[in-house]
């Protein structure tokens, strides 16, 4: 049994979950835990998202009583005797330009650190929580996760995610942006409401269909917004012993919703202050992406955030790490952005494969880990996408496009590490004089050096896009790195390359680097094109 705890900062309200956890049973569809068991919830109604999202930042007073309520969650954490946490905290905390206040505060203050997580860390972890409550084998189901900030849309295949997208289109942010006054909304507003929703979600939801190849089988809601509407809205879910939102209902409930006051509605639904005026910008959300399929229920799975936050925690605790879950949802993340910006996807797998051969081979040379061999997939997967903008001076194209893309997965560290190894594939060597380089930690430097090192080999052997070179393993003898090459008798302008290329790889192991079965001998190139 494990005991453990979840924090989950959103921009309308703190929330604490702790349970108790057994391990879980394996079975056909993996591992699947048991019900959690409840030990103590608690919730603070602090809208963090207060002024963020129209003035950029967290009030002092804000700040204060987020940090009150983490000491009152940190003292209920250490009376249960958790064994492990995570504290998240999502829009708001993200766009605010004095996070770092709110962060620094938390640990002096009350103990607790929090984790200012992307919206696709986000999408992640309700995909995860929504997996493991219903059984979505076979299907296409869209997940619709409305928070204070932000909306995350996620379409899941089989159970996997083949889209996922972080709106700014959060119910805190419309109320702040649109809707004044006692919390009527007149008809200005909700034209404005209802517009702003609509070019905003409007890109993300074509591109769905056309991923799911059509209409969702089915929509997934979660958030607290979403369990209200389930009690207002109710109607049979596909799912047993879940609730479900009728949509047909909704559409009348907003008419109400729209001509009442906040505080009418907290007397005739029976609703806190502080969910009588998010209701609304919830409900036009969700019936404008059941609208844009023709869906006419969403499943209401009572689970949300904190609860992925658990269910991710309980894996952790319980077991094996699995590198190759990891790798292999980390590679379709890169294919689905590389594809939206029409890269070149042989090219990139056949070095993706060629970098971590040599990778593995390496192992006991360059001493790192599984999850630097995935950040080394991801860079070499992607290396080239900056093609889309212009192939000179690809390589910083490509930076920026992996830095500033949401890639499943991947941490923000994780992915600044990536999008630097994929800088490095080509042109100058890593250097302090770069300021991209220079950001980097003096351990995250050392890996990326040896991750481009290792990438520009890779990429050398496929140097013309042709698949010359069909694999590539190395060993080590007498101070050198040994390629044992494999391919047509038309490698030679590859393996020269591999020649002018290998001198970050040979700085970084302090090895030299030789193919073993030249097709024909050549001289190494002069220092200067190394």
């Amino acid at each position: 049994m494990a005991r453990l705890a979840a924090i989950d900062i959103g921009s309308n309200a703190l929330r604490l979950r702790i349970v108790d956890v057994e391990p879980p049973d394996v079975g056909p569809r993996g591992s699947r835990f048991r019900p959690f068991r409840e030990v103590f919830a608690d919730r603070a109604a602090v809208r963090l998202g207060h002024d963020v999202f129209t003035r950029g930042r967290l009030e002092p007073s804000i700040i204060a009583a987020a940090c009150d309520a983490l000491k009152r969650f940190r003292l209920a954490m250490d009376d249960a005797k958790v064994d492990r946490y995570r504290c998240v905290a999502t829009s708001a905390a993200r766009e605010a330009k004095n996070r770092d206040v709110l962060v620094e505060r938390a640990e002096r203050e009350a103990g607790v650190h929090v984790e200012v997580i992307e919206g696709v860390e986000e999408a992640r972890l309700v995909q995860i929580a929504v997996n493991e409550r219903l059984d979505l084998s076979g299907r296409n189901v869209l997940l619709v996760d409305i928070g204070g900030g932000s909306t995350e849309l996620t379409l899941l295949k089989d159970r996997k995610s083949a889209y996922s997208r972080s709106l700014p289109m959060g119910t805190v942010r419309l109320i702040e942006a649109f809707l004044d006054g006692d919390g009527r909304v007149d008809a200005a507003e909700a034209l404005l409401l209802d517009e702003y929703v609509r070019r905003v979600a409007g890109e993300a939801l074509r591109d769905i269909r056309e991923v799911a190849g059509g209409k969702p089988d089915g929509l997934v809601g979660t958030g607290g917004n979403i369990e209200t509407l389930a009690e207002l809205c109710p109607i049979s879910s596909a799912f047993p012993e879940t609730k479900g939102i009728d949509v047909e209902a909704m559409r009348g409930l907003i008419t109400q919703l729209y001509e009442g006051s906040v505080e009418e509605r907290v007397v005739r639904w029976g609703l806190r202050q502080d969910r009588a005026d998010t209701i609304v910008p919830a409900t036009k959300i969700l019936l404008s992406v059941a609208d844009a399929f023709g869906i006419d229920r969403v499943t209401a799975p009572s689970v949300g955030l904190k609860e992925g936050v658990l269910v991710d925690l309980a894996a952790q605790h319980f077991l094996p790490r699995d590198f190759s879950g990891e790798a292999a949802a980390v590679a379709d993340a890169c294919l689905r952005l590389g594809r939206r910006y029409r890269f070149d996807e042989p090219h990139g797998q056949v070095v993706a494969a060629m970098a971590t051969r040599l990778f593995d081979d390496l192992a006991p040379y360059h001493g790192l880990g599984p999850r630097e061999r995935i950040l080394l997939l991801a860079a070499a997967l992607l290396h080239d996408v900056g093609d889309f903008v212009r192939y000179e001076g690809h390589h910083k194209h490509s930076h920026y496009i992996i830095l500033h893309s949401d890639l499943m997965g991947l941490s923000p560290g994780e992915r600044d590490v990536v999008a630097n190894v994929a800088r490095y594939h080509r042109k100058s060597p890593p250097s302090l004089d770069h300021e991209n380089f220079r950001a980097l930690t003096q351990k995250t430097r050392s890996q990326v050096k040896v991750l481009a090192g290792i990438l520009r080999v890779a990429d050398a052997l496929d140097r013309e896009h042709r698949g010359v070179v069909a694999s590539v393993r190395a060993r080590v003898d007498g101070g050198a790195i040994w390629l044992e090459v494999q391919g047509t008798e038309e490698r030679v302008l590859e393996e020269w390359t591999v020649r002018a290329k290998c001198g970050l790889l040979r700085e970084s192991l302090g090895l030299e680097v030789r193919v073993a079965n030249p097709v024909v001998s050549q001289p190494a190139p002069p220092p200067s094109q190394r």
